[in-house]
């Protein structure tokens, strides 16, 4: 039975640029946000959850444009296995979409997150323990690292918002990607300045932040960029 990654070492991972260890690493710093988070509240609580968010939406967003294509093409039961995550990451889509409409302080807040907390973990858990050790097998370290360098430079361009109508799947993720990638990281901005702005500037921001956001749901509506979905992942 493949070992986890999290029981392996860098180097039995492929290197320091290998995909898996590229993706432990996001995993791991996954876990770390996730609990300051839970820790914090107020101002602090919606700028660590804009950290969260720019890891979680790259690094799916990645996933779903480089590596899970590459599991399938070289994994037997690949199409399997992509689709429960691809599952997953909708539904944490879906979930973020709600929380980002609550208030940070409030209960209602507090239980949607730890909800999203448990499945984020059995996301990690399903890729760490399961699928990419399939992949290791299926690959040499050559092209783990070619692997990493692609997914490196798609995660670095990625949106950083969640998106649940768009594709999970290409060609309707890589379609979105340009236009969205501006707008959430334009919003990102916006909004932690209004969170330290002094109130006129503030609200100036926050008009903004929601234009943009008006824009991006416009936008991700648009047929082509739900084209090549999976039916089980369609809001």
């Amino acid at each position: 039975m493949p070992r986890s990654l999290a029981d392996q070492s860098e180097a039995e991972l492929g290197g320091p640029h290998s995909v898996l260890t590229l993706q432990r690493r996001d995993h791991q710093e996954l876990d770390v946000l996730l609990q300051r988070i839970d820790k914090c509240g107020g101002s602090r609580r919606q700028d660590e959850l804009t950290s969260l968010c720019r890891l979680v939406f790259p690094h799916a967003f990645a996933e779903e444009a480089v590596l899970w294509p590459l599991v399938r093409r070289t994994i037997p039961d690949g199409e399997e296995l992509t689709l429960q995550i691809e599952q997953e990451h909708q539904e944490i889509n879906e979930l973020f979409t709600k929380l980002e409409t609550l208030d940070p302080d409030t209960p209602e807040h507090q239980q949607l997150f730890t909800e999203i907390t448990a499945l984020l973990h059995q996301d990690v858990r399903d890729e760490e323990d399961v699928l990419l050790p399939k992949l290791q097998e299926a690959l040499d370290p050559r092209a783990l690292r070619r692997a990493g360098w692609m997914w490196q430079v798609i995660r670095y361009t990625a949106p950083t918002r969640p998106h649940p109508t768009v594709a999970r799947r290409l060609p309707g993720n890589a379609l979105a990607a340009l236009p969205l990638t501006g707008l959430d990281r334009s919003r990102d901005r916006l909004d932690h300045v209004s969170r330290r702005a002094p109130s006129p500037l503030a609200a100036g921001c926050r008009r903004t932040s929601h234009a943009l956001a008006t824009v991006a749901g416009a936008i991700e509506h648009l047929p082509p960029l739900r084209s090549g979905e999976d039916p089980s992942t369609r809001t």
